[in-house]
């Protein structure tokens, strides 16, 4: 009898057997998931603010202060906090892809990440490129035709602003409806069955 009992504790040294390994690798997809609905929450914000505030305020002024106030923007933004979130955002969303990829909820997920993918690309191939060029104007009081500086600028960047303002609130969207269904596994497991019963058909 000792000897069973001495090897149940050496196959089990706390005495419970218990494998923790599924609740912390659910804890951390909750965790993952969770801070990318905050991040992309927060670049959602910045773009919907521009769009819906800060450009039909800027609309009103004249050519030299647009420019000044928008080449003060552009500097400004280029910090830390705002590079962790539209980054953040990003990575962290492509995380709880391949994290959920086995997950009822895991196509939100994707789609999540296939629309702020495309708003990244967006930024990088035409907001960031207008914004370099407005900076390379230089000083708005020197420059001899500022109303033409701003003509190339202000609808293009005003327009797709708002496409990628579209884009980071849908995937916003779709990060809190995979969240939902995380933390609520029978609504997830319904879903499931329901796509699996009309893939069936």
């Amino acid at each position: 009898m000792t000897t069973d009992a001495n090897t149940t504790n050496t196959e089990h040294p706390t005495g419970t057997g218990t494998d923790t390994g599924p609740v912390r690798r659910r804890g951390t997809a909750a965790g993952v998931l969770g801070a990318a609905t905050v991040a992309m929450g927060l670049i959602a914000g910045v773009f919907y603010i521009f769009a819906c505030a800060i450009m039909p305020a800027l609309a009103r002024s004249d050519d030299r202060v647009f420019i000044e106030v928008m080449q003060n923007v552009n500097d400004v933004i280029q910090n830390p906090v705002f590079f962790l979130s539209f980054l953040g955002a990003l990575a962290l969303t492509a995380v709880a892809a391949w994290q959920s990829r086995a997950a009822p909820h895991r196509w939100w997920v994707f789609a999540a990440l296939a629309a702020y993918a495309l708003a990244v690309v967006l930024t990088a191939a035409v907001n960031i490129p207008l914004n370099d060029d407005l900076a390379a104007a230089g000083a708005p009081t020197r420059i001899a035709e500022p109303a033409a500086v701003r003509d190339r600028f202000e609808d293009t960047w005003v327009a797709w602003n708002i496409v990628r303002a579209v884009l980071s609130t849908v995937a916003l969207a779709c990060l809190a409806r995979a969240l939902y269904l995380f933390r609520h596994p029978h609504a997830s497991a319904y879903l499931e069955s329901a796509t699996g019963s009309s893939a069936s058909r």
